[in-house]
């Protein structure tokens, strides 16, 4: 049965210049509370630049909203006067969900409003039907309602929906995913239908720059680049919160980047792609023939290498300097302040990190980290989608009465 969800969260659209003030300011005082909670009104009106009265105003929307709560504890004022009573991010009443779609399973879950991973499940592709679209996201849907059922005291805002390749956000398409053998997938109107849910659509390499900026090792900096190499390899691209989607979204398709020194063959018909060299289909491959692993599981190559078989070690140590490579090729176009790379390898050994390093060079080898969410990084590509469209809008989820409210904890 389609579930009764909170009112759906609208993505952002053009409006009057008040109305985006109001907007941009109504999300630094939300993220304030998210970073720095629990956190004192003067302390968020210090921070954000906003005036005492105006961040009064929001925080009682917010309250009002469900979305904060004021701390239990007050802290008392250096001076006389009444004591700052602090404020601090609600996460006991409202979930979202997240779908993933990758090559050979889709993980659904539920984050809560920190971006905490609450529960998450795999869906392998598997049966006669195997990738085609409406099976995977049908079981998609159903699968991800009956784990938001294992939550009955929260209201789930919405869904967010991720994969590689190439998709369109306004539309809510998959426009084209050649490995799963996609195109023109209405991705939004499949599982919304389905789920009964809002659903937001975006690219998981967009999704998890997203993700960093929000409740990882973005926070802070002015731009970020998220790659992104699993058997899809793009990236993605913030400046100042804003990331790049270019036209239709297809900005980040880096799959045929030349690689220096590459030397495998492409569908395209030349050597040395990047998604070509690094894709884990080619980790495989390669394993297979040094009799490492016998099937297509890449995190066996890991599992080798952590026993000690060395050809699996040279493997991903030669995978993570490849990496590198074009890390350095993105940082001479780009020259962002933070590189963020998700890599099975970097994410799993020091030396694949090192490796990594070495081959941007020393003066940006600091500047580049693996992923903060290395245990749920599918799981916080999908539910980061619908987390970003509420806070960059989050007066878009109306004010209600309490009583409306899913009941908070004692």
């Amino acid at each position: 049965m389609p579930r009764t969800a909170a009112p759906p969260l609208t993505s952002p659209v053009p409006r009057a210049a008040d109305s985006d003030r109001r907007r941009t300011n109504a999300s630094v005082v939300l993220r304030s509370v998210l970073e720095h909670g629990p956190v004192a009104r003067s302390t968020i009106s210090r921070l954000t630049g906003l005036s005492p009265a105006s961040v009064t105003d929001y925080c009682a929307r917010f309250t009002e909203a469900g979305l904060i709560r004021e701390a239990a504890a007050p802290r008392r004022s250096q001076g006389a006067g009444r004591p700052h009573v602090p404020v601090d991010l609600d996460d006991s009443r409202f979930v979202v969900g997240g779908v993933h779609v990758a090559v050979p399973y889709t993980t659904v879950a539920v984050l809560n409003l920190r971006g905490q991973v609450l529960a998450e499940r795999r869906l392998k592709h598997e049966g006669h039907e195997g990738t085609e679209p409406a099976s995977v996201l049908e079981c998609a849907a159903d699968g991800l309602v009956a784990l938001l059922d294992e939550f009955p005291g929260y209201r789930p805002l919405g869904v967010g929906f991720a994969a590689g390749g190439w998709v369109d956000g306004e539309t809510g398409t998959v426009v084209e995913h050649p490995l799963l053998g996609w195109r023109e997938v209405p991705a939004r109107q499949v599982i919304g239908a389905r789920a009964g849910l809002p659903v937001h659509v975006d690219g998981h390499a967009r999704a998890l720059v997203n993700a960093e900026r929000l409740f990882g090792r973005g926070r802070g900096s002015r731009s970020v680049l998220h790659l992104f190499v699993g058997n899809v390899v793009d990236a993605a691209f913030a400046t100042n919160d804003a990331v790049h989607h270019g036209p239709r979204s297809q900005a980040g398709a880096i799959a045929h980047l030349p690689v220096p020194g590459g030397t495998e063959p492409c569908d395209c018909g030349r050597t040395g792609c990047l998604q070509a060299e690094l894709s884990e289909r080619t980790l495989c491959r390669r394993a297979r023939a040094a009799g490492v692993i016998a099937g297509v599981n890449p995190m066996r190559v890991v599992a080798a290498a952590a026993g000690g078989d060395v050809r699996a070690v040279g493997l991903l140590v030669e995978r993570a300097r490849t990496v590198g490579r074009a890390v350095g090729l993105l940082l001479d176009v780009l020259n962002p302040e933070r590189v963020v790379v998700t890599e099975i390898g970097i994410i799993s050994r020091e030396d694949c990190l090192l490796a990594l390093r070495e081959a941007v060079g020393p003066n940006r080898a600091a500047d580049v980290v693996p992923t903060s969410f290395p245990d749920s990084v599918l799981a916080m590509a999908g539910g980061a989608v619908a987390l970003d469209v509420l806070y960059r809008d989050p007066l878009s989820l109306p004010c209600r009465d309490p009583l409306s409210l899913p009941a908070a904890p004692n």
